[in-house]
């Protein structure tokens, strides 16, 4: 075999190599390469003091329910669902984010929920409303009543009545895995 034949048939070899690393290192770039966190599992709203409070993170509206205000947060003047201020809490790495925040893409109907979404709302009467559905929340919001519900008077943390949401998909079924979840949330 001629020389330059060797060095085609290395050279056609070492192409094939290099392709195929190529591919692979570039298989490995896109598996390591995650997608964002929508952070659209749950939903916390709170009528507090004149304002609708908004949080996207349990953590945030913890503290936010143990001290009645939060650190961080995103403040729309007239825009709450009875004319009052609309205020989303953030979390500290949400602070400086002018678009891309979960609470307020949900609240708006930007971003919708997830499969297992948790939402829970307080009203200024004491009432707590627990959903499993954003629709359902969005619609408690607007009308200031759930349709649908199963209402336990007493057994919320803080001895407020809970209403737990339903709608027509549900209506005739005891809640059990809203409930479970409701307890577990608030270590009940």
């Amino acid at each position: 075999m001629s020389f330059l034949k060797r060095a085609a048939v290395a050279a056609a070899i070492a192409g094939v190599t290099l392709s195929l690393t190529a591919c692979q290192s570039n298989e490995v770039k896109q598996e390591m390469v995650k997608a964002p966190a929508l952070n659209n599992q749950d939903l916390y709203e709170v009528d507090h003091e004149g304002r609708h409070y908004v949080f996207d993170d349990f953590a945030v509206y913890q503290d936010f329910l143990k001290v009645g205000e939060t650190s961080f947060r995103k403040v729309f003047i007239g825009a709450g669902p009875h004319g009052e201020s609309l205020v989303f809490g953030l979390r500290s790495e949400d602070k400086k984010k002018l678009e891309g925040l979960a609470g307020v893409d949900m609240y708006n109907g930007k971003l919708p929920a997830a499969k297992d979404f948790y939402g829970e709302m307080r009203a200024e009467d004491g009432r707590l409303y627990v959903f499993n559905t954003l629709e359902d929340m969005q619609e408690v919001r607007q009308n200031g009543e759930a349709a649908f519900r199963l209402t336990q008077i007493g057994t919320g943390p803080e001895g407020q009545t809970v209403v737990f949401v339903l709608n027509d998909s549900n209506k005739k079924q005891y809640p059990a895995e809203l409930v479970a979840r409701f307890k577990e949330m608030n270590a009940l």
